[in-house]
């Protein structure tokens, strides 16, 4: 047993007059400590949660967070499903990301269609056409179909006042719906799951980081990312100062003008709710450039939804939307 602790020699001794010998050379940068994080609230889920699942549509940050997940759990594979909440007017560019990043990594991904839930009359097609609203019944259903008890989403506080009361444990009740006063404390990085049978938990492991974090740590991991999120040329129109795709969900009204522009999308969702940017980045770092001289989030820039009212994402929100 003493020969074969002698194979490991003591480290030689370090000079208290020496500091720098004792310090590591390797800095921490803000994005190490935000991927860290996130990594910690992953398996901080695995060891307290029976079904957690990952909200995944092809966007940016449900990309990053699947990236973050994927980290989590290596050499191992991700241990969660994933759920898409598909409105049946997803840009087709992001949803054959989507089903092609499932078909690499070998997922399971469960499909909540709104477009079944006006078919069969359990949700009605608004007069506007849009279909975000429509979101919270299916979610709610397949949440509860599939008895999932922690629910992993991609937003941040950074996007919008509603989102900026989240904890990252956010508790719903048994009818999906949040209430902002009943937030618990998270001091210390100790997080909350206790819930009782009905209830679950929203998880949002992206809660502290900014658009612009989002756009780095793409840069940073050299995440792919849908082709729309970078500039190529679509036929738009002007609508109510934001840049709305011509297409079967979206077409002009008498006096708006179609034009065929370079632009790029900040945020994807119902194309019928969803602007573009015009933009010449066909980069991570020419958008991380773009991003951090704008003054305005992506979802106060682009999406139409956001802008009924002051309180329109809350009151999604207290229904049981993210």
């Amino acid at each position: 047993m003493t020969a074969a602790l002698e194979t490991f020699p003591a480290p030689p001794p370090q000079s208290i007059d020496a500091p720098e010998a004792i310090l590591s050379t390797a800095t921490v940068t803000e994005l190490d400590a935000l991927e860290s994080e996130s990594i910690h609230v992953f398996r901080e889920v695995a060891a307290e949660f029976e079904r957690p699942v990952i909200l995944f549509s092809g966007g940016k940050d449900s990309i990053v967070m699947l990236h973050l997940a994927r980290k989590a759990f290596a050499p191992a594979g991700v241990p969660f499903s994933l759920l898409h909440v598909d409105t049946g007017h997803n840009f087709p560019e992001v949803l054959a990301y989507r089903d092609q990043t499932v078909a690499t990594l070998g997922l399971r991904l469960e499909v909540a269609s709104v477009e079944e839930y006006i078919a069969d009359g359990r949700v009605r097609e608004r007069s506007d056409g849009t279909r975000n609203p429509l979101q919270t019944i299916p979610l709610l259903d397949a949440i509860n179909g599939h008895r999932f008890d922690a629910v992993f989403g991609g937003g941040r506080r950074d996007e919008e006042r509603a989102r900026a009361k989240e904890r990252i444990f956010s508790l719903r009740d048994e009818f999906g719906q949040w209430d902002p006063r009943n937030q618990r404390p998270e001091l210390w990085s100790l997080y909350n799951g206790k819930h009782r049978p009905g209830e679950h938990v929203r998880v949002f492991p992206l809660s502290n980081w900014t658009e612009l974090d989002v756009w780095h740590y793409i840069e940073r991991e050299q995440i792919p990312l849908p082709s729309i999120y970078y500039a190529h040329e679509r036929d738009v129109f002007e609508r109510d100062g934001m840049l709305l795709a011509v297409g079967p969900y979206s077409q002009p009204r008498d006096g708006e003008t179609v034009g065929t522009r370079i632009v790029r999308y900040r945020t994807v969702g119902d194309m019928s709710c969803t602007g573009a940017v015009a933009s010449t980045a066909s980069s991570a770092a020419e958008v991380v450039v773009e991003v951090a001289a704008s003054e305005l989030t992506e979802r106060g820039a682009t999406r139409a939804d956001d802008r009924v009212s002051e309180a329109a994402m809350e009151d999604r929100k207290r229904e049981g939307y993210f």
